[in-house]
């Protein structure tokens, strides 16, 4: 057997070797990042001492909950059940994960830099991470993230990739530097049309030279004061899987918008044209067609702003109770680029409907909360479904909405089931 070979005794060692390396000159910040949470008593650790739970592999599920339903492990895709999102601030432990290649392991934060260029950028520049958060007035906002999948396995025909029910989508507080004042910065030509990411994620075969995913926005929606370089997630360094060490965030639309591990942006003078923004990746057809039908590269569209959705949240489906007391129902919505303006439920599978009391949300694009108290005539199984209306009179659908390639934007209202006895 030869050295060089990749499954060698000798290779295992070199990468166990080239890995623990890493490990020890990483910074406090970046281990605590890898591990989803702070080092209690960090500064006291030994020189180049390596956390027992980072010795192994990096583990993408470390500190998530029990209740995250793994999709698939490579690349990793894990939501969890509706229940896990009652949160108003969605914490690490409940977000999904949704990747297209592999987590990158050779992270420095300290050596990070962005670089942003293309076509329609007065002079290419780039910048560490520190200059970022020095140079420029960081904002933090709490921003909906759903996938684009968010739903897929509604569909019939089944639509091809992971079949996502409804917990593909949360809300956190994301703190960085608005991309229109970096933009402003570095000087944008008057052609400028579209904005596109490149990461350090790594190909699923390995080629580093091969990209994953590099999608965008146009400029209308980079230069909104909610899309953020965010470098933090509820106060703390954004864990690795989640995009370690910076990341862009553009709330209301596809998650996929929002790239991980951002390195390098560039501005274009055309539609972004990178991986993953042609064919039917994240696109769908401009008119209604039949399932399973083909739809003429022409005919489809990107998806932008994401449809008015809910979900609820409390109880959890099947849950349990006691005729004689009332059930606190809680759950969320959003609806995309627009506010949320109504939200009701119905007991009696969609005869009548209740309102629901309704919060506004903290900031544009974050989600709403809303409740209802709910009692039942009699003892037996009920089904609630809830319904969100957004301020531009669009309601859910009570019915899976109009089948598509890869079973993007199912907002179908939510239902859940429960006994009373």
């Amino acid at each position: 057997m030869s050295k060089t070979d990749k499954n060698s005794p000798n290779k295992k060692l070199n990468l166990t070797q080239d890995r623990r390396a890493f490990l020890q000159k990483s910074s406090l910040a970046a281990l605590s990042a890898m591990l989803g949470t702070d080092i209690v008593h960090g500064l006291s650790m030994p020189k180049d001492y390596i956390p027992i739970a980072l010795q192994a592999d990096f583990d993408p599920m470390k500190g998530k909950s029990d209740g995250m339903i793994i999709r698939n492990e490579k690349p990793w895709n894990v939501e969890p059940a509706p229940h896990l999102l009652n949160d108003a601030v969605t914490p690490f432990a409940s977000i999904f994960i949704r990747n297209n290649g592999l987590i990158p392991e050779d992270v420095d934060a300290a050596s990070w830099t962005l670089t942003i260029g293309g076509e329609s950028v007065v002079k290419e520049k780039t910048y560490t991470l520190d200059e970022l958060k020095k140079k420029f007035k960081s904002y933090t906002y709490q921003l909906t993230l759903e996938c684009g999948g968010n739903g897929r396995a509604g569909f019939y025909p089944p639509a091809s990739g992971n079949q996502w029910e409804e917990g593909a989508v949360y809300c956190s507080a994301w703190t960085g530097v608005r991309l229109k004042d970096v933009l402003a910065d570095v000087g944008l030509k008057s052609d400028a049309v579209y904005v596109g990411y490149y990461g350090k994620d790594k190909h699923l075969n390995g080629d580093p030279n091969k990209v994953v995913i590099s999608r965008g926005a146009p400029m209308s929606k980079a230069l909104q004061d909610e899309t953020l370089l965010a470098w933090a997630l509820n106060g703390k360094d954004i864990p690795l899987q989640h995009g370690y060490p910076l990341r862009l965030v553009c709330g209301g639309w596809p998650a996929s918008v929002s790239g991980k591990w951002l390195h390098k942006l560039v501005v274009r003078n055309q539609v972004h044209d990178g991986e993953k923004m042609m064919g039917d990746s994240y696109r769908v057809p401009k008119y209604p067609v039949a399932p399973g039908q083909e739809v003429p590269d022409e005919d489809m569209k990107i998806i932008e702003s994401m449809p008015v959705k809910s979900i609820i949240t409390y109880p959890k489906s099947g849950a349990m109770f006691d005729t004689s007391k009332k059930l606190m129902v809680q759950g969320h919505a959003w609806a995309g680029e627009q506010e949320v303006s109504a939200m009701e439920v119905s007991t009696d599978f969609g005869a009548t409907w209740k309102k629901c009391t309704l919060k506004k949300p903290v900031n544009r694009l974050a989600w709403q909360q809303w409740s209802i108290e709910l009692s039942f005539p009699q003892t037996g199984y009920y089904e609630i479904w809830a319904k969100a209306t957004d301020d531009q009179g669009i309601s859910q659908p009570m019915v899976i909405p109009g089948w598509n390639p890869k079973g993007y934007l199912n907002n179908a209202c939510h239902r859940i089931a429960v006994k009373v006895s």
